[in-house]
C-alpha cells in the first residue's frame, strides 16, 4: 500500500509541476498544426492526409515526450530532488515508472490532437483502432524510455537537450517518414531497422491504410523488445551513476 501511494504522489506530482501547465499543453496542440502546415507548404496543395497521418502522429509523440522527460528528469538530477525521491518506500523500478507515466500520458495527448484534426477535418479514414491503439501507445512507451536514456547519460539540462536533438534528427530521415526505407542507401537501410520508430511508423502506417511494408505481427513484438531493452538499460544505469 506504501509503495502504491508513493507511486501515485510522484505522478501526480509530476502532471502538477511539467505536464498540465498550460505551455506544454499549448505546445501538444500548436505542434501538430505546424507539421502539418509544413506539409502543405511543401506541397504546395491539399496534401493526402492518409500518406503525412502517420508521420505526424508519430513526431507529436517522439518530439513531445523526449523533450519533457529528458530535460525534467536532468533537472532533478541536478537539484537532487531525485536522489530525494529514492528514500520513498518504493522501488527504483516503480518509481521509474512513476516518473516515466506521465511523459506517456503527454505523448498519447499529443497524439490525439492530430489524429482528430485528420478525421475530422481532413476525413482520414482507420481502418483498424485496436492496432493504431497499441502503435501509439508503444510509440508514447518507447519515445518516453528513449528520454530517460538520454536524461540518465546527460549531467545538465543543455547536454540532454543536444543529445535529443542528436537522436531525434537522424530518426526522421532514418524511420521512414519522408523516403521509404527501401528507397535509402543500401547502407543506410540496417541503421533504420535498428531504430524504433521505424517499427512504430509501419505500425500506424498499417492502422490507417495497410501501406505497411513490415509485418504487424514483427513491428508490435520489436517495439515491444525496444521498451523491455530501454528500461533496463536505463535502469542499470541509475544504479551505476546515480547510485552506486
Amino acid at each position: 500500500m506504501k509503495s502504491f501511494i508513493a507511486f501515485w504522489n510522484i505522478l501526480v506530482k509530476d502532471m502538477k509541476n511539467y505536464y498540465l501547465k498550460p505551455p506544454n499543453i499549448s505546445w501538444g496542440i500548436i505542434f501538430p498544426f505546424a507539421w502539418m502546415l509544413m506539409m502543405f507548404i511543401k506541397s504546395g496543395t491539399v496534401f493526402d492526409i492518409a500518406s503525412v497521418f502517420p508521420g505526424i502522429v508519430a513526431m507529436s509523440i517522439l518530439f513531445g515526450t523526449t523533450s519533457m522527460l529528458s530535460v525534467t528528469i536532468t533537472f532533478e538530477r541536478k537539484a537532487r530532488s531525485f536522489e530525494r525521491l529514492l528514500l520513498a518506500p518504493i522501488s527504483l523500478e516503480m518509481l521509474v515508472l512513476s516518473k516515466i507515466i506521465g511523459a506517456i500520458l503527454f505523448g498519447i495527448f499529443n497524439s490525439i490532437v492530430p489524429i482528430f484534426i485528420s478525421i475530422f477535418f481532413f476525413g482520414a479514414g482507420v481502418m483498424n483502432w485496436p492496432v493504431l491503439a497499441a502503435g501509439i501507445i508503444l510509440l508514447s512507451v518507447v519515445s518516453t524510455l528513449s528520454g530517460l536514456f538520454i536524461a540518465v547519460t546527460a549531467k545538465e539540462v543543455f547536454e540532454a537537450q543536444t543529445y535529443s536533438n542528436f537522436y531525434r534528427f537522424p530518426m526522421i530521415f532514418l524511420c521512414g517518414l519522408f523516403v521509404p526505407v527501401s528507397q535509402l542507401p543500401v547502407f543506410v537501410q540496417p541503421l533504420s531497422y535498428m531504430v524504433p520508430v521505424t517499427y512504430g511508423v509501419d505500425v500506424l502506417r498499417y492502422s490507417i491504410s495497410e501501406s505497411n511494408t513490415l509485418s504487424i505481427l514483427l513491428s508490435l513484438p520489436v517495439l515491444l523488445g525496444f521498451c523491455v531493452l530501454l528500461f533496463y538499460t536505463s535502469i542499470f544505469n541509475i544504479k551505476r551513476k546515480w547510485i552506486v
